[in-house]
């Protein structure tokens, strides 16, 4: 089953697309948290163990809570990640892209021991499979849908050419060109650089590399360098 892209509109009509995950780096994400889970398991047992039986009996709530509040309490208080899921840069997510609240973080991982049947997920895979967006029963029920993060994209940053003011007033979107051309122009050949700057040979007054130091430094001043 490949990933696939989750397109949802939001109120103000702007489009996004999340990219859903699948169930095999679903399926690895909940290993590493089950590994997670028994060795957090393993040590509370060493330790209470120690006490007897009130030990006994603090260990079961201790197993209740890791193997039921671990995934719920993760989701909600780290933006939809547990440690497996951030590993594998995936997150749950509400069905219109919203962060995931309590409500349907419970009903998810509350559906688990029905996605488990008959045995080893088997009703939660075969879900997954028929479902465009890979979601498990407990997704389907509570309207939430897992998806990768996005990788954020390091920036260069502007080459050190003092800062000049734009002679002309700009959008917010002219402005942010500008300011994309300054953090990733570096990146280009020469000629490329001097071809783009030419376009705005209104805005800076000269071509060739002399337009692009230009709007190098009309880069620097829009953020405020000097």
């Amino acid at each position: 089953m490949l990933d696939t892209y989750r397109e949802v509109v939001t109120p103000e009509g702007v489009a996004l697309h999340l990219p859903a995950a699948g169930p095999v780096p679903r399926a690895l994400a909940w290993g590493i948290d089950f590994a997670v889970r028994l060795g957090v398991l393993m040590i509370l047992s060493m330790v209470l163990a120690l006490l007897g039986r009130l030990g006994q009996g603090l260990y079961l709530v201790a197993l209740f809570l890791v193997f039921w509040a671990y995934p719920i309490v993760f989701e909600v208080l780290w933006r939809g990640q547990t440690p497996g899921k951030r590993v594998l840069g995936l997150r749950v997510v509400a069905g219109d892209g919203a962060p995931v609240g309590w409500l349907p973080a419970i009903v998810r991982n509350l559906l688990r021991s029905v996605d488990m049947l008959p045995f080893g997920y088997a009703a939660g895979l075969v879900a997954c499979l028929c479902d465009r967006d890979s979601r498990r029963l407990g997704d389907l029920v509570a309207d939430t849908v897992v998806v990768h993060v996005p990788a954020r994209l390091a920036h260069a940053p502007v080459p050190g050419v003092p800062a000049l003011a734009p002679g002309q007033p700009l959008r917010s979107d002219e402005q942010a060109a500008i300011v994309a051309f300054g953090e990733r122009a570096p990146k280009l050949v020469p000629a490329r650089q001097a071809e783009l700057a030419g376009l705005l040979q209104p805005l800076t007054d000269a071509t060739g590399m002399e337009g692009v130091r230009r709007l190098f430094g009309i880069a620097n001043g829009l953020l405020g360098r000097r």
